[in-house]
């Protein structure tokens, strides 16, 4: 008798306690080849939202073909380029029946006319009584607290954006922009 050896893949199976028989060892499930990423990975991840709202309205008068603003809560507007008086008002009057002011607006012309497209992203807007500086920014975080006034860290304290700081809990930051004398853009982050 002819000594044959068990061949190698039959030996480990027994000694694994696998069955090897034709029935045991059918045709495995065929593999799905279709993408299977969902929307994130067939789209991207959308860009974050930047405005609020976006128009388009008749606006003649202006110069140039770009326009920044802000409207505030009482309706006076804060214009950023030098405009003929009352020109910017009908770009606000067309953004503001979709957002509540107040609001920080960019308007750019569309053609040789004075079409515009406006759009607008809603602010937040302080009193910051006594506030130095035309920038502020306020950062709490595991009780230190960090004040910077244009860029330069200072001692001291501004109240009113600790309180605005504090809604957003124990840790936050806090950015504030002048928009005239009293007035304070403000933005309000955690942290």
């Amino acid at each position: 008798m002819i000594f044959r050896r068990e061949p190698l893949h039959r030996k480990l199976a027994r000694q694994a306690s696998l069955d090897l028989s034709a029935e045991s060892c059918a045709a495995p499930e065929p593999v799905d080849p279709g993408p299977h990423w969902g929307e994130t990975g067939i789209h991207g991840v959308p860009r974050p939202r930047r405005w609020d709202a976006v128009d388009s309205a008749r606006a003649p008068g202006l110069n140039g073909d770009e326009l920044h603003f802000v409207a505030l809560p009482a309706g006076d507007l804060i214009v950023d380029e030098e405009q003929p008086e009352g020109t910017v008002e009908p770009l606000a009057q067309a953004i503001a029946q979709s957002v509540d002011p107040p609001f920080r607006a960019e308007a750019v012309r569309r053609g040789d006319d004075d079409t515009w497209a406006v759009a607008a992203e809603r602010i937040e807007v302080a009193e910051l009584d006594d506030a130095p500086g035309e920038e502020i920014h306020l950062a709490v975080s595991g009780g230190e607290r960090v004040l910077t006034v244009d860029g330069e860290r200072v001692f001291g304290s501004v109240p009113e954006l600790e309180l605005l700081g504090q809604r957003e809990g124990d840790a936050y930051v806090v950015r504030a922009q002048r928009l005239r004398e009293r007035l304070w853009e403000v933005d309000a982050s955690p942290l």
